[in-house]
């Protein structure tokens, strides 16, 4: 024990200041060790976070690397696979719901699912979706980041590239019962912005070919929408191809679509998308946000063009856009 050696005895100061003023230095360390422990994050409680992937692909993987590195550092992360398992993601969740976790952010359709069916009370944050409305990811403590490129964006870019084509019309391809609302907005907007839009139904991958023959004699450009009956590793590149054959422009949505031959792509950027989910996490973990909160649209597009098909299809790209551009193909 450390003997401290009053070499003056304390005089008499008031009701304030007694005689002996042990009492007060022994209340005045124990506030200061109280102050210490409350503001030393190696000693507070860690905020849990827990995130869910429906798989291990590298989209998901680049969304989840932006999420972590917009959280703060005292955040304790754990990370689940559910291997594309649907029931294991639920036998997952129902841990997660009897644990100590603040949030749980998801990447892809079944973690989101997953979470959503189990978890009540934990906010829940999804990405890597797309048309989460399709899959009722609208529970009052979910939220998430929207994947798709705003509509009006898209069209903002076609708009121009019309007045130089010989038809003015846009054209789709669509199937009703997995984008059908999509296209009832696109033919709102392109009547607004005084567009002409000729959408044709497909009902199954089958459809695609002759549908497409049908539909491109009559427009001046072909807009892509995520369309799973549509869009697939075969018939992307039979559209992509019979688009160029019938010097008909195909506006997309990924890059990858741009690299392949479409001219051009507004695309979002998973990483970005991760990002986003992140700040918002943030938000809701400090009280800023506060559930039930709609779906944020994604704050970045990148821009993808193709100058070779711009070339073989007779078309001048604007240099302001192309100095814009994220990518040139």
């Amino acid at each position: 024990m450390r003997t401290r050696l009053v070499t003056k005895p304390p005089t008499d100061r008031g009701p304030f200041f007694p005689s002996s003023a042990r009492p007060w230095r022994r209340w005045g360390r124990m506030t200061a060790a109280l102050i210490i422990a409350l503001l030393s994050p190696s000693l507070a409680v860690a905020t849990e976070v827990v995130i869910l992937k429906s798989s291990d692909i590298a989209a998901y993987n680049q969304a989840i690397g932006g999420f972590k590195a917009a959280l703060p550092s005292d955040v304790t992360l754990s990370e689940y696979d559910l291997q594309g398992d649907l029931e294991k993601g639920r036998k997952l969740a129902r841990k997660i719901r009897a644990s100590d976790t603040a949030l749980v952010f998801t990447a892809g359709v079944k973690a989101a699912k997953a979470a959503q069916l189990e978890i009540l009370d934990i906010p829940i944050i999804y990405a890597m979706v797309l048309d989460p409305a399709k899959y009722g990811l609208n529970t009052s403590n979910m939220t998430g980041i929207l994947l798709e490129v705003p509509l009006e964006r898209q069209l903002a870019l076609i708009r121009p590239l019309l007045t130089s084509l010989p038809l003015k019309r846009v054209g789709a391809l669509y199937d009703p019962s997995k984008t059908g609302h999509v296209i009832e907005e696109i033919k709102r907007l392109t009547k607004q912005q005084g567009m002409e839009f000729l959408p044709a139904q497909v009902g199954s991958e089958r459809d695609v070919p002759g549908a497409l023959r049908t539909l491109l004699p009559s427009v001046g450009a072909l807009m892509l929408v995520p369309d799973s009956t549509v869009l697939t590793d075969e018939s992307l590149r039979f559209i992509l191809n019979s688009s160029l054959e019938a010097r008909v422009p195909a506006i997309g949505f990924s890059r990858e679509f741009t690299k392949s031959g479409a001219l051009l792509c507004l695309s979002v950027n998973y990483h970005d998308i991760g990002r986003q989910a992140g700040q918002l996490a943030r938000r809701i973990l400090d009280g800023q946000v506060v559930l039930p909160a709609k779906p944020l649209a994604p704050d970045r597009i990148e821009t993808s063009i193709n100058l070779k098909t711009a070339k073989f299809l007779g078309i001048d790209i604007p240099k302001e856009l192309e100095s814009k551009a994220d990518e040139v193909y």
